[in-house]
């Protein structure tokens, strides 16, 4: 189960701020490419999961996760999350052709297969995605992601941070944002949820 506390900026400056506040603590810079895939049948989404694949860079690095069950209440997110590494260049292919992600041989497509019954070349259907450029910050002994996530309908900024205390991270985090002057609010629904309805919450 991934925690998570997910407080959202209202806008560009909002973000630039808390990016110059937390520069000292920086650590790396993420630039991610999110793709989304479902059953042919809606087998993963009609049964509150989804399938993703995550591109790193200049797609050095590839990511396959499938959540499921995500819930998110007064800005703190639970998701049954199972990633692994795929080989980038298997994880574009799937990307042009959807249907290759049936003979992908892994431990989540495995999953995929006998927990869902999404078989087969005809199986899967690709949904589309979104970029994100995520900042990570080591602060106060939290590791905090700042993302500038980029629709086709907007730009959303976001604070997430895992924690196995999410009460405590977000009291931190409200506590540094007040004392700075910065406007926030929970976050209301998950980036895929955004991407999904197609505007900005």
């Amino acid at each position: 189960m991934e925690v998570e506390v997910k407080l959202r900026l209202p806008n560009a400056d909002s973000y630039h701020r808390v990016t110059t506040l937390l520069s000292p603590f920086h650590v790396i810079t993420h630039r991610q490419h999110n793709l989304f895939f479902d059953g042919a049948g809606s087998e993963l989404s009609s049964r509150r999961a989804i399938l993703r694949l995550r591109f790193y860079g200049d797609d050095e690095r590839c990511v396959v996760s499938l959540k499921a069950k995500a819930v998110l209440v007064d800005g703190v997110s639970r998701v049954e999350e199972d990633e692994e590494d795929l080989d980038p260049k298997i994880g574009r292919d799937c990307v042009d052709e959807p249907g290759k992600l049936g003979l992908v041989e892994s431990r989540i497509m495995g999953r995929v297969k006998e927990e869902f019954g999404v078989v087969g070349e005809n199986g899967f259907v690709g949904l589309g995605g979104f970029r994100n450029v995520r900042n990570v910050y080591d602060w106060k002994g939290l590791k905090l992601e700042v993302d500038e996530t980029h629709f086709d309908f907007g730009t959303l900024f976001e604070i997430e941070c895992e924690s196995s205390d999410p009460e405590e991270a977000k009291r931190i985090l409200e506590e540094f944002l007040k004392e700075n002057g910065i406007d926030y609010s929970y976050s209301v629904a998950s980036k895929f949820a955004i991407f999904r309805a197609g505007k900005l919450p």
